[in-house]
């Protein structure tokens, strides 16, 4: 076994294999940029090594830097994460060449199944089923046209060398199948530096599922069932979970052995993910092979109690598998929500800067160890409060996993988890993820990878967000509001005759952006340490559990156990509770009534100025002052995140002055230029 090994990778990935690391004994090596010198992953391994600039092209993606580490802290093998260079052949050559191991597949079946068009053909060989499809590079707009009408509509048109989404579209028609074409061969050229595109049938209704495969170097390999990863955004996925609700006990089977012998065709020795399309009739195509440990291998992990990371290492040190197919269980139901720094309410555009507050809920399970009994909450993080969330990487703050008895309580813990998990100084897309796990269909079961595009066409907004009880934010405010004025009350020193009154009548007010006010009126008594809450003809028996000072607040409701988050700022209560959010004031009577007469002080007019719509390196300023423009002319070009951001102007109009210079680093809502 190794004594010592170094991660190539950052952040989450980086902190989770360090943790299996440890439990087996073996020293640990980081790599970090200049952005992450104080990272959590730096702080947790034994020794670290400064590789480069922030900008990943200068540090983690630089072979000759990572090899270099390896070499200067005498590490035996090297583990890539996800991402980076994991799935790089090269790179894995390279490792071999030198003398160290590498904990991933061998360079032949990387490069085997990293390209897509001959991937596909040896999943024919292998008898896997695939797509119908034309799998040969096509050379002009003009011949996938026919190409497309031959296999018949609708078509999926991929690049070669894809990934992570680019390099794709779907077309119905001739006219799509013309313009996706060439769309996908410049985008692929401009990404991949490889512009092979083909053409396949398009599987309507389609989900998502993945076989996780692992195999050893004796000629032993075994699938570890599947995961659904059919919640998708922009191809990315958003949730996954174990088993999947939709497949068959014979479905599964029968791809579970499909995606051995993919594997055994091309010698898989390490931890690998087969994926699939399954269409409506749980008919089961071959897509791709991620010859790497994925995001969501936690969610496997729960249900087979096995630590992927700790076999992936074992393998490679020569280590035969020690479980039979037989073996391997199944055991309850496990979830998993990418918690990432963006913000829903803006199209989900990126969000960096410094982690305020850091909270994650209460863990009862914890990477590289047992599952307990029952299940449980586990959070796999690479960041801290108090740390930088970088505008050079991708924008996972966390992944958190749940694992229940079954797929209804796996939702109630994540639902839970969620409410529990507080993130401030940077948004995330929590309140999403709350209203997908509410949302009907996917309670049922009902989705496949258009579910998100489907349900929210026009984006997401917190009108999208459902609650069961609105007015229990307000119950919980108005709670929020009685136990605060009764700590007030007890503060020693107070102007005889002047004492803090606490009361027992209020009015909740919300206020809209257009200066709408609601007004409810509720009445509150306090009694053996629960309050009795009197709203809208109600009344419901409330108690908190644990202090004041927490934002994220529990308690029980008539009973019933609740997760929530209570914060005071300025003059109002934010509650937030199953992704929903309410901003309320909670008056006496008089203060309302007086408050109501106070003038509405509208927002200032700022459609004049052309704001940075997120935090993130200005790349490029595409005006001078006094240019006109017309509407949908390009602005500005803003990078965040592996995203750009191409800003285009709304309407014509002249610009008056340019206030942010190319290569500054922008805050949200900072202004970029003025129109006249």
């Amino acid at each position: 076994m190794f004594t010592k090994i170094l991660i190539a990778n950052r952040g989450e990935i980086a902190c989770r294999v360090i943790k299996t690391a440890k439990k087996m004994g073996i020293a640990t090596v980081a790599v970090y940029s200049e952005a992450d010198r104080d990272a959590r992953h730096v702080e947790l391994a034994d020794e670290s090594v400064f590789i480069g600039a922030a900008p990943s092209r200068e540090s983690y993606l630089v072979m000759d830097k990572v090899i270099a580490a390896c070499k200067q802290t005498g590490v035996q093998a090297v583990h890539p994460g996800y991402g980076f260079l994991s799935e790089n052949e090269a790179f894995a050559r390279r490792v071999e060449e030198e003398g160290i191991t590498f904990i991933g597949p061998k360079h032949a079946s990387i490069a085997a199944m990293g390209d897509k068009i001959a991937s596909k053909k040896l999943a024919m060989a292998a008898k896997v089923n695939t797509i119908p499809g034309y799998n040969d590079v096509i050379e002009s707009p003009e011949s996938a046209v026919k190409i497309a009408k031959d296999i018949g509509y609708p078509v999926m048109i991929k690049a070669s060398a894809g990934g992570g989404g680019k390099g794709l579209r779907v077309a119905f028609n001739d006219k799509e199948a013309f313009e996706g074409f060439s769309a996908c061969r410049n985008e692929a050229r401009n990404s991949f530096g490889d512009d092979r595109v083909f053409i396949e049938k398009f599987v309507e209704e389609p989900r998502h599922i993945e076989i996780q495969v692992l195999g050893d170097a004796h000629g032993n390999c075994v699938y570890l069932h599947e995961r659904e990863c059919s919640i998708q955004r922009r191809h990315q996925k958003v949730i996954e979970e174990a088993p999947s609700p939709f497949i068959s006990e014979a479905t599964r089977k029968a791809m579970g052995e499909q995606a051995v012998a993919l594997a055994r065709a091309v010698n898989y020795q390490s931890a690998g993910t087969v994926e699939f399309v399954v269409g409506r009739d749980q008919s089961f195509y071959f897509l791709e092979m991620n010859t790497r440990l994925q995001v969501e291998h936690p969610v496997t992990e729960s249900i087979t109690g096995l630590d992927l990371v700790e076999q992936m290492i074992r393998v490679a040190a020569g280590e035969k598998l020690r479980f039979t197919q037989a073996q391997i269980p199944r055991r309850g139901w496990a979830m998993e929500c990418r918690i990432n720094a963006e913000d829903p309410f803006r199209n989900f555009l990126p969000s960096t800067g410094r982690l305020v507050k850091y909270q994650p809920p209460a863990q009862t399970m914890e990477a590289a160890m047992p599952v307990p009994e029952g299940g449980g909450v586990r959070v796999d993080t690479g960041v801290y409060e108090g740390g930088e969330i970088p505008m050079y990487y991708d924008s996972m703050i966390a992944k958190l996993i749940v694992h229940g008895l079954d797929r209804d309580d796996a939702i109630r813990k994540m639902r839970e988890a969620l409410n529990a998990f507080v993130i401030r100084g940077v948004s995330s897309n929590i309140p999403f993820q709350s209203a997908l796990l509410a949302h009907p269909k996917f309670v049922a079961g009902d989705f496949n990878t258009g579910f998100i595009a489907e349900n929210y066409p026009k984006g997401f907004s917190a009108a999208l967000v459902p609650h069961d009880d609105p007015d229990f934010l307000l119950l919980l405010a108005a709670a929020a509001h009685r136990r605060m004025r009764e700590r007030a009350s007890r503060i020693t020193g107070q102007l005889p005759g002047h004492e803090l009154r606490v009361g027992e009548d209020f009015a909740i007010v919300l206020t809209d952006e257009q200066g709408q006010r609601r007004q409810t009126s509720v009445h509150i008594t306090n009694g053996d340490g629960s309050y009795r809450v009197t709203l809208g003809g109600k009344t419901s028996k409330l108690r908190f559990a644990g202090p004041l000072r927490d934002i994220a607040v529990s308690g029980e409701i008539d009973g019933r156990p609740f997760f929530a988050q209570i914060e005071r700022i300025g003059l109002h209560y934010r509650i937030v509770h199953n992704g929903l959010q309410v901003n309320a004031r909670v008056l006496s009577a008089r203060a309302a009534e007086l408050e109501s007469l106070m003038p509405f002080k509208a927002p200032p007019d700022l459609s004049r100025f052309l704001l940075s719509p997120m935090p993130g390196l200005l790349v490029d300023v595409a005006v001078q002052p006094g240019q006109a423009v017309r509407a949908g002319e390009k602005l500005a070009v803003i990078e965040a995140m592996k995203m750009e951001n191409i800003l285009v102007a709304q309407q014509d109009g002249v610009v008056a002055k340019v206030s942010a210079n190319k290569g500054e680093s922008l805050a949200v809502d900072q202004i970029i230029l003025e129109f006249q």
